[in-house]
């Protein structure tokens, strides 16, 4: 083979491989957007965008899902049911502080009779007895009993001297008394006790009229 047909040859073989490469990387670059068209894509989709919410604006609201509605149904039944609750806790709480209340009245009331003869054997101890160890003993359990029923809420009702009230008073007696104003309790014949704020025993008085 010549010289001029081995150059020849080699000249078809490079130009044989060019194109072979430049026929892979079209083919690499086929499924790739240009930039210039993915920059028109860009456009065209900002473009489209407010068409397509302004035709979602003017859509007819979706209805409601059913399970949304059924949800909304529970909670609301949940929170009835709770309020219910704690209404009826704080009626049955009420309700046991009144009852524990009437129960400690009736307790009080019962007791009164042993404090009015407390005070009745004191009163008639004979001069003898006073200052002796039984007579000392007696007045320390007298005033031990009256401390419990103090720090329990119970108190006296003061009465002597005091205008007449029928909230706390019953007058039995009335007598004429130019010392005394008009209405006015000069006696007080039996003790009268209230247990904090309710009354357990009226004071029994004479009143001035």
């Amino acid at each position: 083979m010549s010289e001029e047909n081995k150059k020849e040859s080699e000249m078809e073989q490079a130009e044989e491989t060019v194109r072979e490469a430049a026929q892979e990387v079209s083919e690499e670059t086929s499924g790739e957007a240009l930039p210039e068209e993915e920059a028109a894509g860009e456009e065209e989709a900002k473009e489209s965008a407010p068409q397509e919410e302004k035709k979602g604006f003017f859509k007819k609201k979706e209805k409601k899902d059913p399970k949304d509605t059924q949800i909304e149904e529970l909670t609301d039944r949940l929170r009835r049911t709770m309020a219910e609750f704690d209404n009826f806790r704080k009626r049955t709480e009420k309700e046991k502080s009144a009852m524990f209340e009437v129960g400690a009245k009736d307790i009080v009331e019962r007791i009164l009779p042993v404090i009015d003869n407390f005070e009745r054997g004191l009163a008639s101890m004979p001069e003898d007895v006073k200052g002796t160890a039984f007579a000392e003993g007696m007045e320390m359990i007298y005033k031990q009993l009256l401390k419990n029923l103090e720090e329990a809420g119970v108190k006296p009702i003061e009465a002597l001297g005091q205008p007449f009230d029928p909230n706390f008073h019953n007058a039995v007696m009335h007598v004429e008394d130019e010392n005394l104003g008009e209405n006015v309790v000069s006696q007080e014949l039996q003790k009268g006790y209230m247990y904090r704020d309710s009354v357990v025993r009226h004071s029994m008085v004479q009143v001035a009229n």
